[in-house]
C-alpha cells in the first residue's frame, strides 16, 4: 500500500481549502490537497463562479435593453443561451486552471479521491492518519475543507426536474417556466438571472419577506426590483404536493397550484462530512450538525482543523478563505485572532445587487443600542443620476453613544463592491462620523456612502 507523509494535508480544494494549502506551503510546510471532484471545489465549478458568469450575461442584456434611455438605438438583440453556457464553462475553466497553476507554483501535491480520517487508534505518533482509496497518508496537521451538500426540504427530494442550485446554473436549455423555492441569496440570484434571460419565473419564500437575513428596507427594494423584472413573487408561502413528471413538475403553493419545467430548491444545505469518518476519528459535531471549532479553527481532535461550510458562521467563500489562513497559521505556531463574523461582508448578485455587513436596524434595537440610522438614495448624488440608478439605497446603522458603525446595508448598482468601504471603515476603528468626513470622488456612487454617514451624524447635505 502506498504511503506518504506531509506537514499539512487539506481535504477539499474550494476557496477555503486551496487558500489554506497555499498559506501552509508559504510557511514552509510540505503540503497536499485531497480532492474528490475538481480543483476549486463547489464554488469555482458549480456555484459562486458559474452563477456570476450567467448573471453577468443577464446584466449585460438588461443594459442593452435599456440603451434607449441613454440615446442609443440597439435592435435585433437575442439570447444565445448555448453561448451563455459556453461562456460560463470558459470562465470556470480559466479559474480552475489558475488554481492548478497555484498548486504547482507552491509545490503542493494534488491527490485525487475521497478522504477519510482514520480512527484515533490508527494514528502514527504525533500525526493524523488519512486514507484515500488505496493510499495511506499521514500529516501533522489536517484541515477539513469539504464544503456543503444539499438537503431535501419539506420532503422534496432532488432529482430529475427537481434541481439544486448547481444543476440550475448548468441547465442545457433555457426553461420556459421555472419555479424557485427559497428567496435567500441563491434563490434571488437564480430568479433574477433566468427571468431576464427569458424564463417565466415563480419565486417562493416560506417566511414573510425576501432575503430574510437582510435589513427590512433592503428586502423591500429587492422585491420591487424583482417584480419589475416580471418575477411572480410569493412570500409566506411554503410548497407542497410535489409531483415530478418526465417533462414537468407540478406542486401546490398557498391555495394555488403550478406546473413548471423545473423546480429549483435553494434552501437546506448541510456539512459534507458523511465520508470523513468523523465519529471514529474523535471529531465532535455541534447540535446543528456542524463541526465544532474554537477561534483558531481547531476541532476536538488534536491536529485536525475545520473551516468553511463545515463550521458555524455564514456560508461564504471569502469567510472560508480567511478561516483557511487562520488554520494554516495556527498550525504553524503563528499568533491568530478569531474572526468577527458580524463584520464579514455579505453579497447577493441579483439585480438589484445587495451588499451588507453587521447588524440590521432591527437587530441593533433588539440588542439595546441607542440606534441612529442614515439613509440616502443613489439618486441624491450625481453618480446615481449620471449612471442611471436613482432607486438604490445606502443605509448606515450606528450607535449614537460612541458614533460606532454597527452595520451597513446597500441595495443597487455595485452594492457588492460599495459595501467593502463600510467594512473597511469599521475594521480601521472608524465610525459614521469619520465616514462622513472622508472625501469621496465626484461624481461617483460612493458619494452616497459618505452622505449616509452624514445623515447618521445629523448633517446630510444632499437630501
Amino acid at each position: 500500500m502506498a504511503q506518504a507523509s506531509y506537514d499539512c494535508l487539506v481535504i477539499g480544494s474550494g476557496p477555503g481549502g486551496y487558500v489554506a494549502a497555499i498559506r501552509s506551503a508559504q510557511l514552509g510546510k510540505s503540503t497536499a490537497v485531497v480532492e474528490k471532484d475538481r480543483l476549486g471545489g463547489r464554488c469555482l465549478n458549480y456555484a459562486c463562479i458559474p452563477a456570476k458568469a450567467v448573471l453577468r450575461s443577464a446584466d449585460l442584456l438588461s443594459e442593452i435593453r435599456e440603451a434607449g434611455d441613454y440615446g442609443l438605438e440597439v435592435s435585433g438583440v437575442e439570447v444565445d443561451y448555448a453561448g451563455v453556457q459556453a461562456r460560463r464553462e470558459k470562465v470556470v475553466g480559466t479559474l480552475t486552471s489558475g488554481v492548478a497553476g497555484l498548486m504547482k507554483k507552491n509545490s503542493i501535491d494534488v491527490i485525487e479521491g475521497e478522504a477519510s480520517l482514520a480512527p484515533r487508534s490508527d494514528d502514527g505518533q504525533g500525526s493524523v492518519a488519512v486514507r484515500v482509496g488505496d493510499q495511506s497518508l499521514s500529516a501533522a496537521t489536517v484541515i477539513l475543507a469539504c464544503g456543503s451538500i444539499p438537503r431535501a426540504i419539506g420532503g422534496v427530494e432532488l432529482g430529475g426536474r427537481v434541481l439544486g442550485t448547481e444543476e440550475a446554473w448548468a441547465l442545457a436549455e433555457l426553461p420556459g417556466r421555472l419555479a424557485v423555492v427559497g428567496a435567500g441569496a441563491s434563490g434571488t440570484e437564480i430568479a433574477s438571472a433566468f427571468a431576464r434571460l427569458g424564463s417565466e419565473v415563480l419565486l417562493l419564500e416560506a417566511v414573510e419577506r425576501l432575503l430574510p437575513a437582510e435589513d427590512a428596507d433592503i428586502s423591500r427594494l429587492v422585491e420591487r426590483g424583482l417584480k419589475r423584472q416580471g418575477i411572480d413573487v410569493h412570500t409566506g408561502t411554503p410548497i407542497g404536493s410535489v409531483e415530478v413528471g418526465k417533462r414537468s413538475v407540478s406542486f401546490a403553493y398557498g391555495e394555488q397550484t403550478a406546473e413548471v419545467d423545473y423546480l429549483v430548491i435553494c434552501a437546506g444545505r448541510g456539512a459534507d462530512v458523511h465520508a470523513l469518518g468523523i465519529d471514529a476519528a474523535g471529531v465532535e459535531l455541534d447540535a446543528s450538525g456542524l463541526v465544532g471549532v474554537d477561534g483558531a479553527q481547531r476541532t476536538s481532535r488534536a491536529g485536525v482543523y475545520a473551516i468553511g461550510d463545515l463550521v458555524h458562521g455564514p456560508a461564504l467563500a471569502h469567510k472560508a478563505s480567511d478561516e483557511g489562513i487562520i488554520a494554516a497559521e495556527d498550525s504553524a505556531g503563528l499568533p491568530t485572532h478569531p474572526i468577527a463574523y458580524e463584520d464579514i461582508p455579505r453579497a447577493t448578485f441579483c439585480t438589484p445587487n445587495v451588499g451588507s455587513f453587521g447588524l440590521t436596524e432591527e437587530q441593533a434595537r433588539e440588542q439595546g443600542y441607542d440606534v441612529v440610522v442614515g439613509k440616502v438614495p443613489y439618486g441624491a448624488v450625481g453618480g446615481g443620476i449620471v449612471y442611471g440608478d436613482r432607486t438604490g439605497l445606502i443605509k448606515v446603522v450606528g450607535d449614537a453613544r460612541y458614533g460606532e458603525l454597527l452595520g451597513g446595508h446597500i441595495v443597487g448598482s455595485r452594492a457588492t463592491d460599495l459595501i467593502q468601504e463600510l467594512v473597511n471603515v469599521r475594521a480601521l476603528e472608524g465610525g459614521y462620523p469619520e465616514l462622513a468626513r472622508i472625501i469621496h470622488g465626484h461624481p461617483t456612487l460612493s458619494e452616497a456612502v459618505m452622505e449616509a454617514g452624514r445623515a447618521a451624524d445629523g448633517w446630510l447635505i444632499h437630501g
